[in-house]
C-alpha cells in the first residue's frame, strides 16, 4: 500500500508540474501584504466594517442565499487580475466587463447588495472604501453569519480601472474540470493544493445550476456513490430537477443536508461519492487525488481544522492584489470619470 500511495503521489506531482507550466506565465505575484493592513481605515473610515456587517446581516436574514452570492463574487473577483473589484464592472461603450464570462453569465448574483453596501459607505465616508475591500469584508461576514469562522481581513485594495473578459473565461475554475487542471489553476494564483480543498468547502452554502451538474448526475455519480440506496434516492431527486435536456437554470444545493449553514457536512458528501459537481468529487475520487483525498477525510471529521484552513486560505486569496493599482470607485459598476 505504501508503494502504491507513493506512486500515486508521484504521478500527481508530475502531472501537476506539466500542467502548470502555462499557468505560471500568468502567475499573479500578489501575496505581498505590505500595502494591506488591518488598520487601513482606522482614521479615514473607522465605521467601515460595522457598516458592511450591518448590511450583510440584514441581507442574510432576508435570504440566506446572499451569503453564498457575496462569497462567490469575491472568489471570482480574486481569480481575475487579483482582488480588484473588476467582476463588478458593467459593460460600457469603452469597457468590456467580466459579467458575460462563461462562469459568470446567468450565474453570479449579489450585485444589488454590493450597490446597497457601497451607498452606505459613500454616505459615511465618500471616496474612501474600495469596492474590492467591500467584497473582501462582506465575504468574511457572509461566512460568519451562517455559522462559519471569523478571520481578520487586511484592507487597502484598490479598484481596477479595467476588466479582463478573456482571463475570466480561462482562469476561473469550471465545474467539470479535472483535479490536475484545478490544482494548476490554484498554483497559478499562488494558492496551494490545501487552499484548493479548503476553499472548495465554501460550496457547503452554494447552489449549482442544472447546466453545471448535468454531466455529473448522468455520468459517474452512480459509480462514485457505490450504488448506495440513499444515494440512488438523492440521484433520482436531482434528475427530476435537472433532466438530460432543458431546464438549464434550475438549481440544487451542493450540500443538501445543511445548505444554509457553513459547516463540514459538504466533505461527508464527497466521502459518500455524492458531490454534486464533478470538480468537487474529484477532490476525493480522482485517481491522482492522494493529497486531496486525505484533506477531504480530515475536514469531514474535524471542523476545527477545516475552519482554520479555510480562514487561512481566504486571507491568502484575498491578498492577491492587482499590481497595476487603481482607484476607489464611487460606484462599483463603473470606473470614475
Amino acid at each position: 500500500m505504501e508503494a502504491a500511495s507513493f506512486s500515486k503521489s508521484l504521478f500527481l506531482d508530475l502531472a501537476v508540474m506539466i500542467c502548470i507550466l502555462g499557468a505560471l506565465g500568468r502567475l499573479v505575484m500578489a501575496q505581498d501584504q505590505s500595502k494591506l493592513t488591518l488598520s487601513y481605515y482606522d482614521k479615514s473610515c473607522p465605521t467601515a466594517q460595522q457598516i458592511v456587517r450591518k448590511e450583510m446581516d440584514c441581507a442574510v436574514r432576508q435570504n440566506p442565499r446572499n451569503a453564498a452570492a457575496i462569497l462567490r463574487l469575491h472568489f471570482h473577483d480574486c481569480f481575475v487580475q487579483g482582488c480588484d473589484g473588476s467582476v463588478l464592472l458593467d459593460d460600457t461603450a469603452t469597457l468590456i466587463g467580466e459579467k458575460t464570462a462563461s462562469q459568470n453569465v446567468n450565474s453570479l448574483i449579489g450585485f444589488d447588495l454590493v450597490d446597497r453596501i457601497k451607498n452606505q459607505l459613500e454616505g459615511e465616508c465618500p471616496g474612501v472604501v474600495s469596492c474590492a475591500d467591500l467584497l473582501a469584508i462582506a465575504a468574511r461576514d457572509a461566512v460568519l453569519l451562517v455559522g462559519g469562522p471569523y478571520w481578520d481581513v487586511p484592507v487597502g485594495r484598490q479598484d481596477a480601472k479595467t476588466a479582463n473578459l478573456e482571463l475570466a473565461n480561462t482562469d476561473i475554475p469550471t465545474p467539470n474540470q479535472n483535479l490536475v487542471t484545478l490544482i494548476a489553476k490554484f498554483i497559478g494564483k499562488g494558492l496551494s493544493t490545501q487552499d484548493l480543498v479548503a476553499l472548495i468547502g465554501s460550496h457547503t452554502i452554494g447552489m449549482a445550476r442544472c447546466v453545471n451538474f448535468r454531466d455529473r448526475i448522468y455520468g459517474d455519480f452512480v459509480a462514485t456513490s457505490q450504488f448506495d440506496l440513499g444515494s440512488k434516492i438523492y440521484l433520482s431527486r436531482l434528475q427530476s430537477i435537472c433532466p438530460e435536456i432543458g431546464h438549464d437554470s434550475k438549481i440544487s444545493a451542493m450540500d443538501y443536508v445543511s445548505p444554509n449553514v457553513f459547516d463540514n457536512i459538504f466533505y461527508e458528501s464527497l466521502l459518500k461519492g455524492e458531490g454534486l459537481l464533478n470538480s468537487d468529487q474529484e477532490m476525493y475520487t480522482s485517481l491522482v487525488g492522494f493529497e486531496t483525498a486525505d484533506l477531504v477525510k480530515t475536514y469531514a471529521v474535524d471542523p476545527i481544522i477545516f475552519f482554520k484552513h479555510f480562514s487561512d486560505a481566504m486571507v491568502k486569496m484575498g491578498n492577491i492584489t492587482n499590481p497595476e493599482g487603481g482607484e476607489v470607485r464611487k460606484n462599483c459598476r463603473f470606473v470614475n470619470t
